[in-house]
């Protein structure tokens, strides 16, 4: 049952409307959807249902739809198509994805948050207004940390990788613990991945693997070793189940995954893969990106028929920066070969390009080109992807 919370407005608007903004729930994880309704309007009064959002550059980024209210007075965002907006479908989250930065295009620019063990949360109002007058407003707060759970950086010198390790509330039973990194970006890149992660339960080590300090400059000669270091250490928290460890890999990231799951099958219990390649590709600059006992890992096709774990790939059909779906295929391919006994899913979303994940409903801005796909395409792949995701962690258990 929904429980709808009621926002309060100003003296001077009540006199001349009752418009209310119900949701149920103010405040709920940043990959959690919202419901929210307009009600108290005059029965087919057009009215425009605004979004805003500050950036952690300060910018505030906008959205809006315009709706027809029903017979009632009522418009429900879940299930009415707006008239005109920053989004045109049916989506009751479309007000959040779909926001805008201040000069208008919301290509060549990103929504920047803070880090989510400093910052852990954003906030996002929602408007109302009609002929020329704000009816109603109310502040979301969208969380990417749930309360108790914890962050603690790790460094070289003191756990032998570096990365930021979230851990669940105290108290927690044992879940399936995740291993997330990401690709060519470098540095510690999926801090909010990792805090929502632990947010549902799951002990999740976001690992950097080059690009910070006392590891390598570039993308070139990384140890598969250090990987396996890092799970291990995740395996040893009182929280993680050490018999479900599962590597996540994004781009770039997705190699080191698969490796992992196919060299260290006692440690890497399963794999998520988002715009995955099925080969070893060269270094940055040439030469090779990975070793193991230290001789360069050739490049070529993975092999996969040493999988312990299920494995989830998911790319976009219109990815421009390598072919991620024929990738894809190769992999599940090599799969069927293997007769892996494991459960495996491939997912290839349309309109989506290299930016298909993870994590759905932010307003993330930047089409890059040289990604392909569209922010509409991106952001049903995540909506749609991100479910897939917990489901392969909850099926784990």
């Amino acid at each position: 049952m929904i429980s709808w919370g009621v926002a309060g407005c100003s003296s001077e608007v009540q006199a001349s409307s009752r418009a209310v903004i119900g949701v149920d729930a103010p405040m709920a994880l940043a990959d959690q959807a919202v419901h929210l309704r307009i009600s108290g309007l005059e029965p087919h009064d057009e009215i425009t249902v605004g979004s805003s959002a500050t950036a952690r550059d300060g910018k505030v980024w906008h959205g809006q739809a315009t709706f027809t209210a029903d017979d009632h007075g009522l418009v429900d965002l879940s299930t009415t198509r707006p008239v005109s907006g920053t989004y045109n479908t049916i989506d009751g989250m479309g007000l959040f994805w779909s926001m805008r930065p201040p000069t208008g295009d919301p290509n060549g620019d990103y929504f920047s948050l803070h880090s989510p063990e400093s910052s852990p949360s954003y906030a996002v109002k929602i408007t109302v207004t009609a002929h020329g007058r704000q009816l109603a407003s109310r502040t979301l707060t969208r969380e990417g940390k749930a309360k108790g759970v914890s962050a603690r950086t790790l460094t070289l010198a003191h756990d032998k990788v570096v990365g930021e390790m979230f851990l669940p509330r105290p108290g927690t039973s044992r879940h399936p613990a995740v291993l997330v990194f990401g690709g060519s970006e470098g540095g510690v890149s999926m801090k909010w991945e990792a805090a929502l992660l632990a947010s549902h339960g799951y002990p999740t080590l976001a690992l950097g693997y080059f690009g910070e300090p006392g590891l390598p400059a570039t993308l070139r000669n990384v140890p598969l070793e250090y990987f396996a270091t890092a799970a291990r250490l995740l395996a040893a928290q009182p929280s993680a189940d050490p018999s479900h460890v599962i590597a996540m890999g994004y781009s770039r990231g997705s190699e080191p995954a698969l490796l992992l799951a196919e060299d260290y099958p006692r440690l890497i219990h399963g794999v998520v893969v988002y715009s995955p390649s099925s080969n070893v590709n060269q270094g940055f600059g040439g030469g090779n990106a990975w070793t193991k006992d230290g001789r360069p890992i050739p490049r070529g096709s993975i092999p996969l028929d040493h999988l312990s774990g299920p494995l989830l790939a998911i790319a976009g059909a219109d990815d421009a920066l390598w072919p991620s779906p024929t990738y894809v295929k190769a992999i599940t391919e090599e799969l069927h070969a293997a007769q892996d006994r494991h459960p495996y899913q491939a997912l290839i979303y349309p309109g989506a390009g290299h930016g298909v994940g993870t994590f759905p409903f932010l307003a993330e801005g930047t089409i890059d080109p040289s990604l392909g796909g569209n922010r509409v395409g991106n952001a049903v792949a995540k909506e749609q992807g991100w479910p897939k995701v917990l489901a392969l962690l909850a099926d784990a258990r």
